[in-house]
């Protein structure tokens, strides 16, 4: 067996910490995020790959941002993140990909990622707890952004805003390559169950 990375450990510590603050078992996350009770006991051991919609789902369930899940402790004041140092955390077949830069450490937090979409490429996600706005600002060429089956045209310049707690879709649009910058505004989170530390 391969030593799990120090990437890996990070989240399976973050999770394993993030379902406790909960107060949940294994199995009572795994029912409520849709993974398996399997799944999660190798994600909490630093073992295998969980892709950005288990991930997305856990961070729904336990009310913190995928940041939270994948993060160490704050390193000082001000954090500069260059995108060639975030591996993406989706990659499409195309060559499309999403890369989460960080997320604020605030009660509310927002989550700051880059995301380039090949011409006729999409990633479908999942509603997301109730209290999300996604915000999605095109930087170079076009996107179709689809909520809740509606499809909106979101071009270079442009600035679009939705709940996030609806099916929605990102797919990339025309014929040049849509990079754009997505923000996600997060509720703050649970308050910790009885007997459980903040």
């Amino acid at each position: 067996m391969t030593e799990p990375t120090a990437a890996l450990r990070i989240v399976a510590n973050n999770v394993r910490a993030a379902r406790r603050r909960a107060g949940l078992s294994l199995e009572e996350l795994g029912r409520r995020a849709q993974v398996s009770k399997g799944a999660l006991v190798v994600l909490e051991k630093a073992q295998g790959n969980p892709n950005l919609a288990t991930l997305v789902r856990l961070a729904d369930t336990l009310g913190v941002s995928v940041s939270d899940l994948m993060q160490g402790p704050p390193e000082g004041r001000v954090r500069i993140v260059a995108a060639g140092a975030v591996a993406p955390l989706w990659t499409g077949k195309q060559g499309s990909e999403a890369r989460l830069m960080l997320t604020t450490p605030t009660p509310s937090p927002v989550e700051v990622w880059r995301w380039r979409l090949e011409p006729g490429e999409d990633y479908p996600s999942h509603p997301h707890q109730a209290g999300v706005v996604e915000t999605i600002s095109v930087t170079s060429g076009r996107m179709t952004l689809v909520v809740d089956g509606a499809e909106y045209a979101v071009e270079a310049g442009q600035t679009a805003t939705f709940n996030g707690d609806v099916p929605h879709t990102y797919r990339g649009a025309g014929t040049e390559t849509c990079h754009l910058i997505m923000s996600v505004h997060l509720p703050p989170g649970p308050a910790p169950a009885p007997g459980q530390e903040s």
